[in-house]
């Protein structure tokens, strides 16, 4: 089995600032083919931010899709062309007003892979220091700490539905276990 597909057309239904849709026709490795539909999506990133204390910082905010609350580590949408690395910098500071140190790249997650190409960049790092939030017009953000033994006791609990929150979190948590953060 190959196990892959071929792209033979794509139509764009829709282009907006976010996300784009497109419908595919894909060819099949048995010779079918068939509709696939995929958002288009221009990446992010999201950073584990751990003080001395071993807290991570999180932040609350209005998540529309859910309509509600949602507890989440500092993320952001990834501008055209721009460095993950330094965009989960800037996130982090204008979301929290947190600098960092020790910055270490955890890996990529494909948050919806069955219709959805993109892909969140993992960071952790300690804090060192803090300064001032600048969050965009349109984020109202509460930023909360919380102890990481705590955190990794609420995603176990079903207390943190945020994917990359929860794989962050317990990333973080394995390399304090094994001292390399």
């Amino acid at each position: 089995m190959k196990l892959t597909e071929k792209t033979l057309s794509q139509e764009y239904k829709y282009r907006g600032k976010i996300v784009n849709l497109r419908v595919d026709d894909a060819e099949l490795e048995n010779g079918h083919v068939t509709k696939r539909e995929v958002v288009e999506h221009p990446g992010g990133v999201t950073i584990g931010a751990l003080t001395d204390k071993n807290e991570l910082l999180f932040v609350r905010q209005f998540r529309y899709p859910y309509q509600q609350v949602i507890l989440e580590t500092p993320a952001g949408k990834l501008e055209p062309g721009e460095d993950a690395f330094e965009a989960g910098k800037r996130e982090l500071k204008e979301e929290t007003g947190a600098t960092g140190r020790d910055f270490q790249f955890l890996g990529n997650m494909y948050p919806t892979p069955g219709y959805c190409g993109e892909i969140i960049r993992l960071y952790a790092c300690r804090v060192d220091g803090y300064g001032e939030m600048d969050p965009d017009d349109d984020e109202f953000l509460e930023v909360e700490r919380i102890p990481l033994d705590k955190a990794v006791q609420m995603v176990m609990d079903n207390e943190i539905p945020d994917g990359k929150t929860q794989i962050l979190i317990l990333k973080i948590a394995a390399l304090v276990r094994e001292n390399k953060i």
